[in-house]
């Protein structure tokens, strides 16, 4: 079994990213492409794999709707060309995939929804609770709103944000070539394949930014794709780079056809922990009692009833100290409240905090967004 194919089997959740060149055609929509990666997407669903679509094509889409295609666009014409190409993109791949039984919706997102905790927090909510309901999440970047000093920049680098947030562990960018090669297959006949890339070492990059500069479709070229490699990598996800013009792109990398896999640096929940643990400056911090730590220990997550103290001054989604009543650091872990309504509902009981607050978003702290101290595993 080929890095590629073994590494799509066994995903639990996968973001597939799909450009403007694939996605539109000449007459609009390309339905027929659309309906076989549909299809696709059914079939790992159907052995219950999660899996997110990362899609351009609102821009092209929406400038031929608005009758300002053969020459470039202005920033407020790109931005009005993607509000009017976003209905028209959904209604694409809502068609592809009624077939199937399946409901997709629409995430737009900006770069701070990648870079922003609290924002982050609640389109990963947002993420989780559609794929909970069996919902296919469609994401791009909201070109409507956003500029050039704020964008993600494109979507190679988007979908590996998503990737990110979301958990995943395997991240498809679908391109114009089977995978990364030696140098330009294009150019040079003498051009090797190379099904597997173990880490993204410098010769490896120079082989991206030379003779594969302009390997890949829409705004980036291999480079971006070795570059949004790099991002997946450290959060725990394999990256693939494969073939998207041709049918069924996902069922002919199960089935053995070329394509290149650049292998994880660690798992998703070891990557999100360790950037809890070691890239996060703690903006408070949260007492509880002897039951509260030693549940956290054991890797539950801190309710409310079990604090006894909080201090500091704190957003949702900031990275907060917890303490046990000895004073010792037993956790970090991502609040989901704000440090006022944190007080309010310190020692409450979970069936009590929406009655105080108006509100609930769960435990103070969820299991999955703690990560313990050293001395304090399985306290």
């Amino acid at each position: 079994m080929s890095a590629s194919t073994h590494s799509l089997a066994v995903a639990r959740r996968i973001v597939v990213k799909v450009g403007s060149a694939l996605l539109v055609g000449e007459a609009g929509a390309d339905a027929r492409w659309l309906a076989a990666l549909a299809a696709d997407v059914s079939r790992l669903r159907e052995r219950g794999q999660q899996v997110l679509v990362v899609s351009s094509g609102a821009v092209a889409l929406g400038r031929r709707r608005l009758g300002l295609t053969g020459r470039t666009l202005t920033v407020p014409e790109k931005q009005a060309s993607a509000a009017a190409g976003q209905s028209l993109l959904m209604r694409a791949w809502e068609e592809a995939f009624e077939p199937h039984g399946l409901a997709c919706a629409q995430v737009l997102m900006t770069r701070d929804d990648t870079e922003v905790r609290r924002r982050w927090l609640n389109a990963r909510a947002t993420v989780d609770t559609l794929l909970s309901l069996g919902v296919i999440p469609i994401v791009n970047e909201n070109d409507t709103v956003v500029t050039e000093e704020i964008r993600v920049g494109d979507n190679d680098r988007l979908s590996a944000r998503v990737a990110q947030m979301a958990g995943a562990d395997a991240l498809v960018l679908l391109s114009d070539v089977d995978g990364f090669y030696t140098a330009d297959p294009r150019q040079d006949p003498n051009a090797q394949h190379v099904p597997l890339i173990e880490r993204i070492t410098p010769q490896i990059e120079a082989m991206a930014g030379g003779a594969n500069a302009q390997a890949g479709v829409g705004t980036g070229g291999m480079a971006t794709k070795l570059e949004a490699a790099r991002i997946a990598s450290a959060a725990g996800c394999a990256t693939i780079i494969t073939m998207g013009h041709r049918p069924s792109p996902l069922w002919a990398v199960e089935h053995g056809e070329k394509a290149t896999v650049v292998a994880p640096a660690t798992t998703p929940a070891a990557a999100y922990k360790a950037w809890i643990a070691g890239s996060l400056s703690p903006a408070g911090v949260l007492t509880v009692d002897a039951g509260a730590a030693a549940a956290v220990g054991r890797g539950k997550s801190l309710l409310a009833a079990g604090v006894r103290k909080v201090e500091g001054r704190f957003d949702k989604g900031d990275a907060v100290l917890i303490r046990d009543e000895t004073g010792r650091d037993i956790a970090r872990g991502l609040t989901r409240y704000e440090a006022a309504d944190a007080r309010r509902i310190c020692g409450l009981k979970s069936e009590a905090i929406e009655g105080v607050l108006g509100y609930t978003s769960g435990p103070l702290v969820h299991a999955d967004d703690l990560a313990l101290a050293p001395h304090a595993v399985g306290a």
